[in-house]
């Protein structure tokens, strides 16, 4: 499975990440032969392979169960038999084994601090922050150069924002060890939450140049950079983390990049596509931006291209979503079923597959969908709450009810679980339960936000203003399709007929085309019977088909072409022949470049016989002379591109000062034109366009 698809947080470690960097040295370590021969007993190795290979914990467990039985002196058995049970949120047990292997390896300097370390964390589970405070100094004590043991406790500050603290201990690993780059590391990102700017640059640069292959400190810079409005500065970053390390936090900034920087990372990441052909990265975050703007149809292409170089069962996941919300759930159940295939055990796809059925209008399908997903995740409330709330739907109203109170038994705290219990309560005439249930939501969700639903609660606790005015602000928060349909519902129950039939024609210009749903939901019944409400549904779902109809047509027709360009060589650049608005001219082929670039001669000669014109000229800046001279900055529209056989239209291009400057053939032409290839046998650049 593909690690590109998770957006990467700011903890510079984990539980999982301490242990097997522990469990990775244990070999270079050098111990008393007493020692020795505990570390070389079979149980005990047997337990560190399984770990080391990510297996199962609990047999790794029972091994070291077994060697503390033969050896009860072993120190190191109860050391990574500790880490274990913290790994697996035992705090009671991992602090019993902690404390075992503190007592039993006081005489190892290196063991001990990490077993104090392995005590700290355990106290920090445990919310038992002086005595973690504590281990870590006990920790120093045993050996004051020990920087993870100066990390840890610099992390604890910089979580609690005790950023003076953390500083020095990020400055004592710097002292240590002035070649890692942890410590830098840790001092600009501390930097950069106190909105240091310049001192978090340093830092990062700082790390930059001792580990120049360090994804990451690419990647906390271009945030920095993005701070600072230095666009082009964070973008190159953001590349450079990408390609250097596929960073997952590097991607993040990219899906939030705004305005004209999104557009030119959008087409240097085209660049690298070009670069790199076999690499199916590239495609993947061209997808994940798009979808991230709601271009589904072009995500789904991106998606595909990278499909082609490397099948992954992520890829079918970003596919399906992507249909799913531009409303084909066809295709979408076409590849959730090609994830799952890839990966059966994963339990996201299982649900998906239930969910996309249920929109189907295959309740049945749907329910027993979640049948095996329960199966095999009993303990997961969540099944057994989508479950509910499909039967539910279906007018299983027992079924509803036993689902959704599985569902609180294994998690409290979930307030849908309570209102979908409530209204099946309500429904069987159970008033005192149902109102019961009511309040705990309205005690659970007290945030207005797209997964709030405590509108449905006052409303029905008789509080219809304040079921109201939560609904207001949370379509004030997030105007989203969604929420208009929450909207809608609500003012349905409400009996407000003419309220919810606005705010679901609302959800359904916003793109909300789960139809099956709509008739479906008990909320909608008193709109069923109206005129306006059939019409509606007529309405959108005739839209919809014809749209399903356009995008297979669409897809029918077009066929793929090849042009070649030929080329020239001078030095090192490539020059091609184009037309510009029908002027024949001749550009420097140039990846690199964000725009067509014109230079001042050039502009000037079109201007004054009329290949541009004053509406070409793109913004407020004076643009020529009283000889026809355009000036420095402007940006022009050229209404006609023709490069090899690709005829483009309004292309972006801008004109420099500078009258011996190259013409540039950039990447508002390029990122249109289609895959693109440089053929240096036959001196040729071939492009692929769908037309």
């Amino acid at each position: 499975m593909w690690n590109w698809i998770k957006i990467e947080g700011l903890d510079m470690k984990t539980k999982n990440v301490l242990i097997m960097t522990i469990l990775a040295i244990l070999p270079l370590v050098t111990f008393a032969q007493k020692a020795e021969d505990y570390q070389n007993s079979y149980n005990y190795m047997r337990a560190l392979e399984i770990v080391e290979a990510d297996g199962d914990d609990n047999e790794a467990m029972e091994y070291l169960r077994k060697e503390i039985d033969e050896h009860p002196k072993n120190g190191y058995a109860y050391y990574v038999l500790g880490l274990i049970c913290s790994k697996n949120n035992m705090p009671g047990e991992a602090m019993e084994h902690s404390l075992k292997a503190i007592e039993l390896l006081k005489k190892d300097k290196e063991w001990i601090t990490f077993a104090y370390r392995n005590q700290a964390e355990i106290q920090l589970m445990l919310q038992h922050e002086d005595e973690a405070l504590e281990c870590w100094k006990k920790a120093l004590k045993a050996d004051a150069k020990d920087v993870d043991t100066y990390n840890d406790r610099a992390e604890y500050y910089y979580q609690r924002d005790m950023y003076e603290e953390s500083d020095a201990d990020f400055k004592r690993i710097c002292d240590l060890q002035p070649g890692n780059t942890l410590g830098y590391m840790g001092l600009g990102r501390n930097a950069l939450e106190q909105e240091q700017y310049e001192s978090a640059v340093m830092m990062f640069s700082y790390s930059i140049s001792l580990d120049p292959s360090f994804a990451k400190a690419y990647a906390f810079r271009a945030e920095t950079y993005m701070k600072q409005e230095k666009t082009n500065e964070a973008i190159n970053d953001i590349i450079k983390a990408l390609e250097l390390g596929k960073d997952g936090k590097a991607l993040f900034l990219a899906i939030k990049m705004k305005g004209a920087g999104k557009n030119t990372l959008h087409a240097r990441l085209k660049v690298q596509q070009i670069k790199q052909p076999n690499e199916g990265y590239w495609p993947y975050c061209l997808g994940v931006m798009n979808e991230e703007d709601s271009l589904y149809m072009k995500a789904i292409a991106y998606y595909q291209d990278a499909n082609k170089i490397m099948p992954d069962d992520v890829l079918y996941y970003r596919i399906a979503t992507c249909y799913e919300k531009f409303g084909d759930f066809d295709e979408a159940l076409k590849n959730i079923e090609e994830a799952s295939e890839m990966d059966p055990k994963d339990g996201t796809y299982i649900r998906k597959k239930a969910d996309l059925l249920y929109d189907m209008g295959r309740g049945k399908e749907a329910i027993a969908t979640y049948d095996q997903y329960i199966k095999a995740n009993p303990e997961d409330y969540f099944g057994y709450y989508r479950r509910g709330f499909l039967k539910d739907n279906l007018e299983d109203v027992e079924g509803a009810i036993e689902d959704y109170s599985m569902a609180i038994a294994l998690e409290s705290d979930n307030a849908y679980s309570y209102l979908g219990r409530g209204d099946m309560l309500l429904m069987k005439g159970d008033t005192v339960g149902a109102r019961e249930d009511y309040r705990r939501v309205v005690v659970l969700d007290t945030v207005p936000d797209d997964n709030s639903c405590a509108q449905y609660a006052y409303m029905e606790l008789g509080e219809k203003d304040r079921a109201k005015e939560f609904q207001r602000k949370i379509l004030e928060a997030s105007p989203i399709a969604g929420n208009f349909y929450d909207a809608a519902c609500l003012y349905a129950r409400m009996g407000e007929r003419d309220s919810s039939l606005y705010f679901l024609r609302k959800s359904l210009e916003k793109g909300f085309t789960r139809f099956a749903h709509i008739r479906n939901d008990d909320d909608l019944d008193p709109l069923r019977d109206t005129q306006e409400f059939r019409n509606m549904m007529e309405e959108y779902e005739n839209k919809y088909q014809e749209r399903q109809r356009a995008k297979s047509s669409t897809t029918e027709d077009k066929q793929e072409y090849v042009s070649e360009v030929p080329f020239t060589r001078e030095g090192s650049t490539c020059s091609v022949k184009c037309r510009i608005n029908d002027l024949p001219l001749y550009f420097c082929f140039d990846t690199g470049a964000s725009d067509v670039s014109l230079s001042m001669v050039e502009a000037s000669f079109m201007m004054k016989n009329g290949y541009l014109t004053k509406e070409d000229v793109m913004g407020n800046a004076y643009y020529s002379d009283a000889q026809g001279n355009v000036s420095e900055g402007t940006v022009v529209n050229l209404r006609h591109v023709q490069f090899g056989d690709m005829e483009i239209e309004n292309v972006r291009a801008s004109v420099v000062r500078n009258q011996k400057a190259p013409l540039l053939l950039g990447q508002t032409v390029l990122s249109r034109a289609g895959k693109i290839e440089i053929d240096n046998e036959k001196r040729v650049i071939r492009v692929k366009y769908m037309k």
